[in-house]
């Protein structure tokens, strides 16, 4: 009977290890996909405020502000941008 503790024990130990790499797998991929949702709306900020500044549209500043909240809402989840955006991203 010794040995069958032995494999049960040890078969919930690799359970274990299994459930943590899961998660911790999980919580990659949501890093991953908050840092693409980071990079499309900068991306779009960037293209709404050039377009304004270059005269192409005549006032596009409730977009500017929606984008604006959208990353700060980010930034509240997740973290700032400084620290998930570098300069070498």
């Amino acid at each position: 009977m010794a040995l069958l503790d032995k494999v049960k024990q040890q078969a919930a130990q690799v359970a274990e290890k299994a459930q943590e790499a899961g998660r911790a797998g999980a919580a990659r991929i949501g890093d991953v996909q908050a840092k693409r949702q980071f990079d499309g709306l900068l991306r779009d900020l960037g293209a709404a405020v050039y377009a304004q500044r270059s005269g192409r549209v005549a006032d596009n500043s409730s977009e500017v502000d929606s984008l604006y909240e959208k990353l700060t809402q980010m930034e509240a989840e997740h973290g700032s941008l400084s620290s998930e955006h570098g300069a070498d991203d």
